[in-house]
């Protein structure tokens, strides 16, 4: 007979925030990552600062999010206005006496082990709250290249960050290079598993298995011009399928329905089930979001990237038209010409295809999860 050996479990506390699908995304993603990898050794929770702690009219914070991205010129002005190492200090000392009792229980009424943010707007008011308190914290910078001022706090014990573009970011905003790491963007593990069978999962959904399929996504909300990319590519005499992702957008989905269309067309609305649809795909349609281009570049797809957040997502666009992943085509002709393209000649589409897998880092999530126990002294 053993004795049994009682392991001591850390307690880490995720701060998130539903605004827009990236940061719950990469929260969970990191929480399966740390059961994989230390099964058994963390207990994760999560936190909604914004919707749990803040007060009116910032506990709405989730809800706005959606009607303030569809007015993507206030949007851009307000992210440039802010975006500066002075801009965001003023901003951050303006608004922590409002906030210093939410963001002072946010830390009293969950005590944990490590604290990691996955989210830009937290972390200035995080570090003051903690002042006094011996618990580190990370943050893990979940936009990919034009990273806000906002993400950046030199009190962070560590900061992640998924590009080197990011890294010189934040160096310019105060933080020291030793307290980098440039890992990835946390994502899934289903997305770095293959279909078993490509063919067979498609006649399981009703797709054709002899025409290339064309994936148009618009984020976890519908946002962007999914419509009228939808719309052109059917009256584009293409010889391909067309899948829609309409999201939360029941308004969307039923319009799409509705069409006559002109070609083998699957239109669908939010969906758990992305790492298949994306192993499932040949081309990608999305906006500039850093989560579905980092997913993309995992599946190997070539990217049409038809929108973008002003400021926030610029950088993304660069990224992928300079790595060869992928076009930027805010114009419905154009994206209809290079898809056209990509259908009527497969090899150029599997040259973009190999480019955008060459940019991918499948082993984010695993690397950060690490990253995170290290700071707890976790080891395998």
């Amino acid at each position: 007979m053993t004795d049994s050996v009682e392991v001591d479990r850390k307690r880490l506390l995720f701060l998130f925030s539903d605004t827009g699908g990236g940061h719950r995304s990469a929260t969970e993603a990191l929480i399966e990552a740390l059961d994989l990898e230390f099964p058994g050794r963390f207990d994760s929770s999560m936190v909604d600062f914004f919707r749990d702690y803040y007060p009116r009219p910032l506990n709405r914070a989730p809800e706005i999010y959606p009607e303030i991205s569809r007015v993507p010129q206030a949007w851009g002005f307000s992210w440039k206005a802010t975006n500066t190492r002075g801009g965001s200090n003023a901003i951050n000392d303006l608004s922590y006496p409002y906030l210093r009792k939410a963001a002072k229980r946010l830390v009293a009424e969950n005590p944990a082990d490590l604290i990691i943010s996955v989210h830009p707007l937290v972390n200035r008011h995080l570090a003051r709250a903690m002042r006094k308190s011996p618990r580190p914290f990370i943050t893990v910078v979940t936009d990919m290249v034009s990273t806000h001022a906002f993400w950046f706090d030199r009190r962070a014990d560590l900061v992640v960050v998924p590009t080197e573009q990011a890294k010189a970011k934040a160096i310019r905003y105060g933080i020291p290079a030793g307290n980098l790491r440039v890992v990835g963007l946390p994502v899934a593990q289903r997305f770095l598993e293959p279909l078993p069978d490509r063919d067979a999962w498609r006649q399981s959904m009703g797709w054709r298995t002899d025409l290339p399929v064309v994936l148009v996504v618009g984020g976890g909300d519908g946002l962007g011009g999914v419509k009228r990319i939808a719309k052109a590519l059917n009256s584009s005499d293409l010889k391909a399928t067309l899948v829609v992702i309409c999201g939360r957008n029941e308004e969307l989905r039923q319009d799409l329905e509705a069409v006559d269309w002109q070609l083998p067309a699957h239109i669908y609305g939010f969906t758990r089930e992305m790492p298949a649809f994306m192993r499932a795909a040949d081309i990608m349609v999305t906006k500039a979001g850093p989560g579905s281009i980092s997913e993309a570049f995992i599946c190997g797809l070539p990217i049409v990237l038809y929108s973008r957040l002003p400021g926030q997502e610029d950088g993304n666009v660069d990224y992928v038209v300079e790595g060869g992943a992928g076009v930027w085509a805010p114009r419905v002709r154009d994206a209809q010409a290079v898809i056209r393209q990509w259908v009527k000649d497969p090899a150029s589409r599997e040259a973009v295809a190999r480019a955008s897998q060459s940019l991918a880092r499948p082993g984010a999530s695993q690397q950060i999860a690490r990253l995170i126990a290290e700071q707890v002294g976790v080891f395998p």
